[in-house]
């Protein structure tokens, strides 16, 4: 059960650091998997950190700063858009 729960709370944080973060991240879907994966990669950092956070609201604040931290990662590779 609690697996579905970090999917739902890393699609939720995905959404919020697409809004967060300038130009809007990379669209709906990936900003999900971001979420995803930054909640991963925030737990990872806060470990690193010493932080420790409990419950929902908790592993939503850790999920969306992972998630921002690596929409920022990925747009340090990604291609500047010429239009």
């Amino acid at each position: 059960m609690y697996f579905i729960w970090y999917i739902i709370i890393g699609i939720v944080a995905g959404f919020i650091a697409g809004k967060i973060m300038r130009g809007g991240g990379f669209g709906l879907f990936i900003n999900m998997i971001v979420g995803i994966i930054g909640g991963v990669l925030g737990g990872w950092v806060f470990g690193l950190l010493g932080i420790a956070t409990a419950g929902i609201l908790g592993s939503l604040i850790t999920s969306t700063i992972g998630a921002i931290l690596l929409l920022w990662i990925i747009s340090l590779f990604s291609k500047p858009r010429v239009s």
